[in-house]
């Protein structure tokens, strides 16, 4: 059975004198992924930083599993979320694994070591995401995609309940970007988890997230299933230009007209 894991209530957010939310109410329920869709400063990022407890709201309520988003510590609330972030954060020089193994940290105990089992949580969710053989790389050997990868390599290590996360299909070819947003959503579309993620392309989302909010960037916004939100009428009203929908081998395609 689906429970809560991210409620909002009334939430009211603004960046300078864009209005990215007047009023909103949000329920993301384990098991789901959401997808937020929106035009270039409407909001998006501000929003998923908000909600990660990063960037203060006007007003509202945010609430992890219902408890107060701020009644948590910083490391109770990385045990609770992961957030992936649109540019990555390892700047610092290290390895791969190093980093990778990194996602455990809000996990450990007093003395801060790592169990056998947090390592061979490291290591399969580095073989996972296609990085093996990696390991003993510098990360600023990397190249873009190989450093996003190891950044959801690192997230999936952390094993949070709830996944926030900016553009995660940034610096990926197009086959890898099937895999690894099929590989989040296999992750956290299970009984007590649940995924969010901003994109940029209308035809990931669509196909990979089973609800989307929609932002407008002047506080309106449709939340609910994508069979239902992502409409040639709603399409055209976020982004202010003609869309169509096709069928195609079985996915709706969006294609401006």
């Amino acid at each position: 059975m689906s429970r809560k894991l991210l409620q909002v209530d009334g939430l009211a957010l603004s960046i300078g004198d864009t209005c990215v939310t007047r009023h909103l109410d949000l329920r993301i329920e384990t098991g789901s992924c959401w997808g937020i869709l929106g035009s270039n400063g409407a909001g998006k990022t501000t929003l998923l930083h908000t909600l990660a407890g990063l960037h203060p709201a006007d007003s509202g309520r945010i609430r992890y599993k219902e408890k107060e988003l701020d009644a948590y510590s910083p490391k109770q609330l990385a045990r609770e979320r992961g957030v992936l972030f649109q540019t990555g954060l390892s700047g610092f020089p290290g390895t791969l694994f190093e980093t990778v193994l990194a996602g455990r940290h809000p996990h450990l105990g007093s003395l801060g070591w790592e169990r056998p089992e947090d390592l061979q949580l490291a290591k399969r969710m580095i073989e996972l995401t296609g990085l093996q053989g990696l390991e003993n790389r510098n990360t600023q050997t990397l190249s873009g995609g190989e450093r996003q990868r190891m950044e959801i390599a690192t997230l999936l290590t952390q094993q949070p309940q709830l996944a926030l996360l900016d553009e995660p299909s940034n610096h990926l070819d197009p086959g890898q970007q099937i895999i690894m947003l099929q590989l989040l959503r296999e992750h956290f579309t299970i009984a007590n988890r649940a995924l969010l993620m901003v994109l940029h392309d209308c035809n990931l989302a669509i196909r990979f997230c089973d609800h989307l909010l929609l932002l407008k960037g002047d506080g309106q916004y449709l939340a609910g299933p994508t069979q239902e939100l992502a409409t040639t009428g709603n399409l055209s009203w976020l982004y202010q230009h003609p869309v169509s929908l096709q069928q195609v081998d079985g996915n709706t395609c969006l294609y401006f007209q």
